[in-house]
């Protein structure tokens, strides 16, 4: 499994209720996109960044989303260029569905 935690700086700080706004306006597009198990909208406690951090099957289905069009998109709709950081997550621990996931 793979995560990404993208991230971009805000123009101006944004409130909490801005932000929810802003996510659930593009969070229906993540719905049913391969590989995509979990996408978590993030906004930093002063409201100057934002972001998501998203738990993949695996690296190629995560490449096919952070597209350069996608940069466009965030871009466009956040307001700078946002960063992508890939990380190997070979162990997960979920303690809603209270199963350790793993990558073997």
């Amino acid at each position: 499994m793979i995560t990404v935690i993208t991230s971009f700086q805000l123009p101006k700080p944004i409130t909490r209720e801005e932000a929810q706004k802003l996510f659930l306006s593009t969070a229906p597009k993540y719905l049913g996109v391969a590989g995509l198990l979990r996408k978590y909208y993030v906004l930093s406690q002063d409201g100057s960044a934002g972001g998501g951090i998203y738990l993949w099957n695996s690296r190629a289905e995560a490449e096919a989303v952070y597209t350069d069009s996608w940069r466009a998109l965030a871009r466009e709709k956040y307001g700078s260029d946002p960063s992508v950081t890939y990380f190997e997550s070979p162990v997960v621990v979920d303690n809603v569905s209270h199963e350790i996931l793993s990558d073997e």
